[in-house]
């Protein structure tokens, strides 16, 4: 089953719990199963920052009572690759559509939008099934990883994708810049000072996201 699992669901290392509300939807309404969370990114990196963001935001769901389930693109073909869509991967991404309540998205940002493997997920989730709607009244959220600057580019395309796809959009959004690890300005002050001035300096950082 293409789903990856947290080995560390309760590992949290920069949560304040003092400011943690466990349950912050108790006493709205009924309270008998927890709401249901798909997640999807779009990088198959070893190390993919998007995949970091939702494993991340999956662990902070599950603190407040959430049931979340991470789909794992590396096996989904592309869309129409496979005659009638009749692929063990495609069938889950779309059962887990169904079994969903709210999903959260999270995409790199390559050449200004979305990944392709972002989008192939998409792609792969019709607005109907068999009399069955998968993301229709679905809450989501959005998310974007870009290795320069801070940017809106793929953020913006989401919601315009979950719109399309009936879904309902969360006010709030998140978008990380340069999320790779830097070393330290004093640690290589020296080994910076014998590169010449023919060195190129790249504008921005090679996509590691």
């Amino acid at each position: 089953m293409p789903l990856r699992h947290l080995s560390d669901p309760g590992h949290l290392p920069a949560l304040d719990r003092r400011y943690v509300i466990d349950r912050p939807a108790a006493g709205l309404g009924p309270d008998d199963s927890a709401p249901r969370i798909l997640l999807l990114y779009g990088s198959l990196r070893e190390r993919s920052y998007s995949r970091l963001c939702v494993e991340e935001a999956a662990r902070l769901l599950q603190l407040f009572g959430c049931e979340t389930r991470i789909f794992d693109p590396s096996t989904l073909p592309l869309p129409d690759q496979v005659t009638n869509d009749d692929h063990p991967a495609v069938h889950e991404l779309r059962e887990l559509s169904l079994w969903s309540e709210g999903q959260v998205w999270c995409s790199p940002e390559r050449h200004g939008q979305i990944s392709g493997i972002m989008k192939t997920q998409i792609d792969h989730l019709p607005l109907t099934m068999g009399g069955m709607r998968p993301t229709q009244g679905r809450t989501l959220a959005v998310m974007q990883v870009s290795a320069g600057s801070q940017s809106f580019n793929s953020v913006n395309t989401l919601r315009v994708l979950g719109r399309w796809m009936r879904m309902f959009i969360i006010p709030n959004q998140s978008s990380v810049a340069k999320p790779m690890p830097r070393p330290h300005p004093i640690a290589t002050r020296a080994s910076t000072s014998t590169l010449t001035a023919s060195t190129p300096t790249p504008s921005r950082p090679c996509s590691g996201i």
